[in-house]
């Protein structure tokens, strides 16, 4: 019985030795998943940071977008109204042209 007491407690040391090194494996793998999650919270932390930063930044390019469309429309309508008043200058030129041809014309007439 002896020697069965012996094998027993041979088996009972390996077993306690398993045990013992799953437990580490276990400590290991707890520190290691601890580690994951840190790193988890901070990539979700950034990627909050960078979605604010994003929303910040699409909203301040839409207010420029319509700044720049509204100074286009400002910009066309002035160039359209400037490009009336050169047409009615150059109109107004030739009356006043023709206007004074007939006034020379007439005071040539005049003096003949």
């Amino acid at each position: 019985m002896t020697q069965q007491g012996a094998v027993l407690q041979g088996y009972n040391n390996e077993l306690v030795k398993c045990i013992e090194d799953l437990c580490m494996q276990k400590e290991e793998l707890n520190k290691q998943i601890q580690q994951a999650e840190e790193e988890k919270n901070k990539l979700q932390h950034e990627i909050q940071v960078l979605s604010e930063q994003l929303e910040c930044v699409c909203e301040n390019l839409a207010q420029k977008v319509a700044s720049r469309n509204e100074l286009d429309k400002i910009l066309a309508e002035t160039e359209a109204a400037y490009m009336k008043i050169l047409d009615s200058s150059r109109t107004l030129l030739n009356v006043l042209k023709k206007e004074v041809g007939s006034l020379k014309h007439m005071s040539e007439l005049k003096t003949n």
